[in-house]
């Protein structure tokens, strides 16, 4: 069997730029990596094109935007479908991008926000 000399998309992504200078796209490419790595581990709520909210731990994203989320619960946006149900946890689920329309971070309160009623 014959090996394809065409470069794998690891490489095309990766390549060999230690020699090249560093370009403004380069740049804003390694600031929105950096910005989905910070997301990972984080609380998102997707609202969906269908009404379904889910909200659950953001784990990775690829190329065609489909995210896949952790320990995932799904709601329903009342206003637009008219159901109203218990949210149902769905676990691990990868919703395609073609069907988000939102995503929101989650903020955590700060600990000193937090108070505890005796």
């Amino acid at each position: 069997m014959e090996m394809d000399s065409q470069p794998s998309d690891v490489d095309i992504v990766k390549g060999d730029s230690s020699n090249a200078p560093e370009t403004s796209s380069d740049t804003v490419n390694e600031s929105k990596k950096m910005q989905l790595m910070s997301w990972i581990n984080k609380s998102m709520k997707i609202e969906m094109t269908d009404g379904r909210i889910l909200i659950g731990t953001f784990v990775c994203t690829d190329k065609d935007a489909n995210v896949i989320l952790s320990s995932c619960s799904e709601l329903f946006n009342t206003e637009k479908t008219g159901i109203s149900e218990e949210p149902r946890m769905l676990g691990l689920v990868m919703i395609p991008g073609r069907h988000i329309i939102s995503i929101h971070l989650e903020q955590a309160c700060p600990v000193h926000e937090i108070t505890t009623v005796v």
